[in-house]
């Protein structure tokens, strides 16, 4: 008798894109584990990221404003699901598989820092070298998240596929391009996301107005969130129709180019956040600097069995921003 999650697969193959890639076909886990009689193994994926500790913290953690007192900016989990909500749009109009690209975007920034940017450039000070979110979300569902009551009950952390593992460690721009086309939908519905919404809490916040965008930002993507989100995806499905590669059309890309550039001189690194930005990097700072001196404050942690250095960064990197604050106060201040 076949199985729901062969009657699933069985559609994957009748009607997603011959591009697109199917569970079936998946090249599978670091460890060998059992079908599911009524998921996929991507879907499976979706569904060990969603019920991660790792996942859940992302409620507190910092997208653009450090510790926003209003309860409309986004937050990295917010982040996290418009992302997926732009990608699912994008694969349903290529007829690419929407269960792998939900999966990646859940999982693409489970590895990232409390405070955002600023809790990755004080770990980068610390190790010597760059601190990557996207190593780090790799490593949570490699190592650090897993399965049952203890880390030792499964091996592999959450066993992802090997598509969603890649999905994830690729799926910043530095990186080499990701191997599949869910993947690399992943990739840019993560730019058009931040792109999208961190203007919109810009201007909540009073940091800019609509006019204060480039003109090449309002004419090409429009001057709404709504606008911005249409222009790109719409660019994205109609440059990336055969399906040889993803990407947008050239004036939308441009346009996508000139936005960020912007945001960077006007909200993420603007002048008046100098003062507030420095005094997050310095609490940081010394909470790393606590661990350092006095390992013994370290709590124990079976999943990250690793050198004392890695321990520390994987303690550190997990935590909220508001965990962040309380251990600083307690460890720092007492």
């Amino acid at each position: 008798m076949t199985s729901i999650r062969e009657s699933i697969e069985d559609n994957e193959a009748r009607f997603l894109a011959p591009q697109a890639s199917r569970a079936a076909q998946s090249k599978g886990r670091r460890f060998s584990e059992e079908p599911h009689p009524l998921r996929t193994a991507y879907q499976r994926d979706r569904d060990r990221i969603l019920h991660s500790k790792a996942f859940r913290r992302l409620a507190h953690k910092t997208q653009v404003f450090p510790a926003p007192i209003d309860d409309h900016y986004r937050v990295r989990l917010t982040h996290t699901l418009e992302v997926t909500q732009v990608a699912r749009i994008i694969a349903r109009a290529l007829r690419l598989n929407e269960d792998l690209v939900e999966a990646i975007c859940l999982g693409h920034d489970l590895g990232h820092t409390p405070f955002g940017h600023l809790g990755e450039k004080v770990l980068s000070d610390f190790l010597g070298r760059p601190f990557r979110h996207n190593e780090q979300s790799r490593r949570q569902v490699d190592h650090l998240q897993w399965r049952g009551e203890t880390p030792t009950s499964k091996p592999g952390g959450l066993n992802l596929t090997w598509e969603v593992r890649d999905g994830i460690l690729n799926h910043t721009w530095s990186m080499p391009m990701p191997d599949t086309l869910e993947a690399q939908v992943a990739r840019y519905a993560d730019r058009i996301a931040y792109l999208s919404h961190d203007i919109e809490d810009a201007i909540r916040a009073g940091v800019l107005n609509v006019a204060d965008l480039p003109d090449t930002t309002n004419k090409a993507l429009g001057k709404t969130t709504s606008s911005r989100i249409d222009a790109m995806v719409g660019s994205l499905v109609q440059a990336s129709a055969a399906l040889d590669q993803i990407g947008v059309t050239p004036e939308v890309f441009e346009a996508m180019a000139v936005t960020r550039k912007f945001m960077f001189e006007r909200v993420y690194n603007r002048p008046e956040s100098a003062a507030e930005h420095a005094d997050i990097v310095k609490l940081l700072r010394e909470l790393v600097e606590h661990y350092s001196d006095n390992p013994e404050d370290l709590p124990p942690d079976d999943s990250s069995p690793d050198d004392f250095e890695t321990r520390l960064i994987d303690y550190v990197s997990g935590m909220t921003d508001r965990f962040a604050l309380r251990e600083h106060e307690r460890l720092c201040r007492g």
